[in-house]
């Protein structure tokens, strides 16, 4: 694959860099209301007994902090959905700087629920985060998706997934106790959102905005032939600059798609399927239950100190996905997400046999340990990173946004029933619980290898016409082993 016209320039990478903020938030929010857990059931505590004057009762306690949990999913969904609202009406890059103010504002209830002695401040800013780090799942990945150069996609893409868990490793390590998870310092963990808010904001008004976004959706030709050729590091984006041309003749013949049409035209049925299952792969393979829970499955195996166990697993799930950044436009999408929930599901039967032996073998918790290290590492190489680009890939610019909002919502919709139903099904089915997370795996890997083309290589009107021809058809293994059209220094 040609890439000598197309350089990795300062520009591309700071843009990118930039844009990843908004992963790194999204990762961090996530993991950050772990660590503190005990602490935040006091204050809930403290402060219901301040106000009605009788301790309140053990169930309304945990309600109150599976809602702190939980409501950040909500927000979540909310925020995914209503990505195509801002990107076609802002723009990318301004969407994302508008968002900040959420973030910000999110980080400042949190921050100061303690001092109010308010429940409400601290469920509602988890509320407000939970709709910000929605609407940056789908803006992050679309950026640079349409900023990056076609041999660099897949690789670029990865970063989104870079940010998320080194988000999740800074929340774990600044929520140990002598650092920020202490009580008087916990509402600083969560308030701490607001500085990459603030950072980010300022760096996205050196950023450019999307090409296609400018070529496409404003019909500004010279600034978007001008930004590439900045990014790209060549004049020649000719090619490029015509294939986005042909796409805008395209979307000038159909109105934008809406989420409802979306659904109704059958040339969009088959890439929809695929990302919405594909978004399913991601949080049913059980990645959120072991990071939720992880401190939890750490201390049932034995682990002295769970919460360092718990570390270790973050420092895995960042390098290994600094490996798929490597390796994902040589293997491809589709190989590499087989590969990865191939891996979880065996190492989800490890996990399930070292639990149940633990008490009889002392060599099992080793196992154990060791089993969920291997699963983190696999998740990286696949199920994390590739969900997030791919649906970027499968769409052309007109139904990508609602693409991206439907493809976000089925993921953070997943993720809450996940999150909720977990201590349940491990209550219920104790050390059996990750027999469920393994069928799924396998149901996933079927669907991949049947129904999954591989993108890498390929211009995004290349794969739109590759679909519009599936459409009717029912197996879409015709598309996996279709190579990209014609390997020009161009579409490389």
């Amino acid at each position: 694959m040609e890439t000598n016209k197309q350089s990795v320039t300062p520009s591309l990478v700071f843009a990118i860099t930039v844009a990843t903020i908004g992963s790194f938030q999204f990762g961090y929010n996530t993991g950050v209301i772990n660590a503190p857990e005990t602490l935040i059931k006091d204050f809930l505590n403290y402060t219901l007994e301040e106000k009605s004057e009788d301790p309140p009762s053990k169930e309304l306690l945990t309600t109150l902090w599976s809602l702190c949990v939980a409501i950040f999913s909500v927000g979540g969904m909310i925020g995914s959905f209503s990505v195509g609202l801002f990107v076609n009406r802002f723009g990318r890059r301004n969407s994302m700087l508008l968002v900040n103010l959420l973030a910000i504002c999110g980080g400042c209830l949190m921050g100061f629920a303690k001092i109010g002695e308010s429940v409400e401040m601290l469920i509602l800013g988890r509320l407000i985060i939970g709709i910000f780090c929605g609407l940056c799942t789908g803006f992050v990945p679309m950026y640079i998706g349409e900023v990056s150069p076609t041999a660099l996609r897949g690789a670029f893409g990865t970063l989104n997934q870079l940010g998320i868990v080194i988000g999740i490793l800074v929340a774990q390590v600044f929520g140990l106790d002598f650092i920020l998870g202490s009580e008087e310092l916990w509402p600083g963990l969560l308030g701490l959102t607001i500085i990459p808010a603030i950072l980010q904001s300022a760096a996205l008004l050196f950023c450019p905005e999307s090409p296609r976004f400018l070529l496409i959706n404003r019909k500004e030709e010279d600034r978007a032939k001008e930004i590439l050729q900045r990014l790209w590091g060549t004049q020649d984006v000719a090619q490029e600059i015509q294939e986005m041309k042909d796409e805008s003749a395209r979307m000038a013949q159909e109105k934008q798609v809406t989420v409802l049409e979306l659904f109704r035209s059958s040339n969009y049925h088959q890439p929809l399927l695929i990302s919405v299952i594909l978004q399913l792969s991601q949080q049913l393979s059980g990645i959120n239950a072991v990071f939720y829970y992880s401190t939890g499955i750490f201390k049932d195996a034995g682990v002295q100190e769970p919460i360092y166990a718990t570390i270790g697993a973050g420092v895995v799930n960042t390098i290994f996905t600094v490996v798929s950044l490597f390796l994902v436009e040589k293997a491809g999408r589709r190989t590499l997400h087989m590969i990865g929930l191939g891996g979880m599901a065996v190492c989800s039967i490890f996990m399930t046999i070292s639990l149940v032996l633990k008490d009889k073998y002392e060599a099992m918790s080793f196992v154990c340990i060791v089993a969920i290290l291997v699963y983190v590492a696999f998740f990286e190489i696949g199920p994390g990173p590739i969900p997030w680009f791919i649906v970027a890939e499968l769409f052309s610019q007109g139904p990508r946004p609602a693409a991206m909002a439907v493809a976000g919502c089925s993921n953070w919709t997943s993720n809450f029933l996940v999150g909720m139903l977990f201590p349940s099904a491990a209550n219920y089915l104790g050390s059996y619980v990750f027999i469920i997370f393994a069928a799924f795996l396998v149901i996933f890997l079927i669907f991949t290898f049947f129904k999954v083309p591989e993108t890498k290589g390929r211009t995004f009107e290349d794969i739109a016409r590759a679909f519009e021809g599936q459409a009717g058809k029912t197996s879409g293994v015709e598309m996996n082993s279709m190579q990209p059209v014609k390997e020009t220094p161009g579409n490389a």
